[in-house]
């Protein structure tokens, strides 16, 4: 059977698992890099660039150079949250046709899916290099809290890259499984993940094999990014006060601001303090001006943490979600780059009252996770049982606009859940079932996911029929929804497919165009890069109506090669 990659594909960087002979493999790039950046880059010379290549020319391309576009993926432009980073990010975000963001490079437009393909692409390939065979098949990991949308987006980048993606599932479960707690005592464990872009916090059961989730929570735009973010306002600040030049608006003063802000972050995780000299960062009539200064860790802390106690009141609402209190966790394991920040670990510790477990890798957890289950799915591992639950409440609209939930978030999947409404006019003759996922207490307030009408209703006086509405999730979270007149057993269903953005004629055409681009350019891209590399980086009818409730019935490293042995192997 053709093997079945494990990929975690992050906000910052991205990363492959494979289970081989029983034992997990983390599958390095064409670099040797255990790691991958998502980040994709267009050259003025017509050439696309993904990963460390991409990475590496950064600071003289900003606006050519997309990188946390897992942040827009499944996402409206409107959407507050994407409001904004059009202020942050140096490259153009715009509001596409059908009302999501994408983003406009040199005159041409990409939506996230697309660009997120571009990275699956270029690991598809590394892993096909390094394995020696073709790779088509993939287990995906994405944020807990993801919706349908997001999740949907993220199918569709697989299919553009050529990757059957073959499960969707949770970071923080993918995270778990990877733990190695799979001992005959139950245990009860959380899984704290902070990447560089979202944030989840999930709590699960664990014992002889059983993996389930008891409650999940966290913010999908939350993150690495952040903390780098409140680094460059600082060191915007800074410079300004110094010199009396505002940045803000200096696309490369700032790619290269973000640039020192990510080092200095990662060096203060073991480092007191940390030089920050930025030569020529602005020019003037007096001459040009540069940055030097200290950030300690102690000013790190005290202007990132903030960030930081945001991720505990999703901590907060998962343990009361499970009906635990912080001193019933067993074990809290770390997920994410950013915990690796002492301030990270710290909050960790004062809201569960208990230090981090250290024996998983952060950066390559998920992967490793996805490729466990990627593993079960091909049936090579047989004692493992994964029960996921759903991230968000689902119900319909019902009379004056209410929002009634039918399955409450944080549902053992696969499940079976059955409601009985009845009509709230005379002689109606059919009633349009709204199906909506969320929290609010109004409809509207949520996210509607999928709509149809039971036709046929006998008819009668108001609140005479009875109409179940039945929702069935199975373990990959796919969504059908059903209505039955009791009088009748006239029934109508709809199977919820999320809308990703893309239309099937668009994702098809994408999948040719992006597949045929990437192809054309990204080889003859990466080996004009390694030499740039070398030579400057070091080493209806009737009546209707709505639904108003009845009366209640029963019813989830090898040795970095050099840039010149790159360029060799790439020239050779």
């Amino acid at each position: 059977m053709a093997k079945i990659i494990g990929i975690d594909l992050g906000t910052t960087n991205s990363c492959m698992g494979l289970m081989e002979d029983n034992r997990l493999l983390v599958i390095p790039n064409d670099e040797n890099f255990r790691t991958t950046p998502s980040v994709v880059a267009f050259t003025k010379e017509g050439q696309i660039l993904v990963g460390n290549a991409a990475k590496r020319q950064q600071v003289m391309n900003p606006e050519n150079t997309i990188f946390s576009v897992k942040r827009f993926i499944g996402r409206k432009f409107n959407d507050p949250t994407v409001s904004n980073d059009l202020r942050l990010m140096p490259y153009k975000l715009i509001r596409a046709a059908n009302g999501d963001v994408w983003v406009e490079v040199m005159g041409k437009t990409y939506s996230p899916p697309e660009l997120s393909a571009m990275i699956l692409m270029k690991m598809k390939k590394d892993a096909e290099n390094y394995l020696g065979e073709t790779v088509d098949k993939a287990v995906v990991t994405v944020p807990a809290h993801f919706n349908d949308s997001q999740r949907q987006a993220t199918k569709d980048a697989g299919k553009i890259a050529g990757l059957e993606i073959v499960r969707i599932i949770n970071e923080p479960t993918a995270a778990a499984l990877a733990s190695g707690f799979d001992s005959k005592t139950k245990m009860k464990v959380v899984i704290y993940d902070l990447g560089g872009g979202t944030f989840d916090v999930s709590i699960l059961e664990l014992g002889q094999g059983i993996f389930k989730v008891l409650s999940t929570s966290g913010d999908t735009h939350l993150g690495g990014d952040d903390f780098d973010q409140a680094i460059i306002d600082y060191l915007v600040a800074e410079f300004h006060k110094k010199e009396g030049i505002d940045l803000k608006n200096d696309r490369v003063a700032l790619q290269r601001l973000k640039d020192a802000a990510e080092k200095a972050k990662i060096n203060l995780s073991t480092l007191d303090s940390v030089e920050i000299t930025l030569p020529f960062l602005a020019a003037t009539n007096d001459g040009p001006k540069h940055l030097q200064t200290v950030l300690s860790r102690p000013t790190l802390e005290a202007i990132t943490k903030t960030i930081a106690e945001k991720t505990a009141g999703p901590c907060e609402t998962a343990l009361n979600d499970a009906g635990l209190r912080s001193n019933e966790i067993d074990e809290i394991v770390l997920v994410g780059g950013q915990t690796k920040m002492p301030l990270v670990r710290e909050v960790v510790k004062r809201i569960f009252r208990k230090d981090p477990f250290s024996g998983v890798n952060p950066d390559e957890a998920v992967a490793s996770g996805a490729a466990k289950q990627a593993s079960v799915l091909k049936g090579d591992i047989r004692d493992i049982l994964l029960l996921d639950v759903t991230a968000f409440s689902l119900g319909i609209k019902t009379e004056g606009g209410i929002f009634s939930k039918i399955v409450e978030k944080n549902s053992s999947i696969p499940l079976r859940k059955t409601e009985v409404y009845t009509t709230t006019q005379e002689n109606q003759s059919f009633v349009r079932i709204e199906v909506f996922q969320g929290e609010k207490p109004m409809a509207s307030d949520n996210k509607m996911i999928g709509t149809f009408d039971l036709v046929g209703i006998p008819p009668g006086p108001k609140g005479s029929a009875k109409i179940d509405v039945i929702f069935d999730i199975d373990a990959n979270g796919i969504i059908r929804v059903s209505a039955k007149d009791q009088s009748t057993g006239k029934e109508q269903a709809i199977k919820i497919t999320a809308d990703s953005g893309l239309s099937k004629a668009e994702l098809e055409n994408k999948t040719k165009e992006i597949g045929a681009e990437f192809a054309k350019k990204i080889s003859r891209g990466e080996k004009i890069q390694a030499k740039q590399d070398y030579k400057e980086v070091p080493a209806q009818e009737g009546e209707g109506g709505g639904l108003a409730s009845a009366p209640e019935e029963e019813g989830e490293a090898k040795k970095k090669k050099s840039i010149f042995d790159i360029f060799k192997k790439k020239e050779g």
